[in-house]
């Protein structure tokens, strides 16, 4: 007896909150807006022209320094200097995180090399 009593006495409480619930989310609405709002259009730019050979042009070989790229780095430009030997290899590491501006590095590439490799990490 007690038993059904308990039994009933749950069944009555869960029934009675699901009834709220049920009232409360439907007399409930709101209205959600987008956070990323108007999204501008995307511009393209086109890739850079190819030189046609890498003889004896300078190209910059840039780290921003993402985690752990050294090594990567490193092995890069000696499997270029190997694979291109008549083409000067300059690595340089650029100042800041990826998303800070260096402009004296990009005016240095622009007046001393005829291309760039800009490494953004993994």
């Amino acid at each position: 007896m007690k038993h059904n009593l308990r039994c009933l006495f749950w069944a009555c409480l869960f029934s009675l909150i699901q009834a709220t619930g049920i009232a409360t989310a439907e007399e409930a609405k709101i209205t959600v807006m987008n956070p990323r709002g108007i999204q501008p259009l995307i511009q393209r730019i086109p890739m850079a022209a190819r030189t046609g050979t890498l003889d004896g042009k300078t190209i910059y070989i840039v780290d921003t320094k993402f985690p752990n790229t050294k090594p990567f780095v490193n092995k890069l430009q000696e499997n270029l200097a190997a694979r291109y030997p008549k083409t000067n290899w300059v690595s340089k590491d650029k100042i800041g995180g990826y998303m800070q501006d260096d402009p004296a590095l990009w005016a240095e590439i622009k007046e001393k090399a005829q291309g760039a490799i800009v490494l953004i990490g993994h």
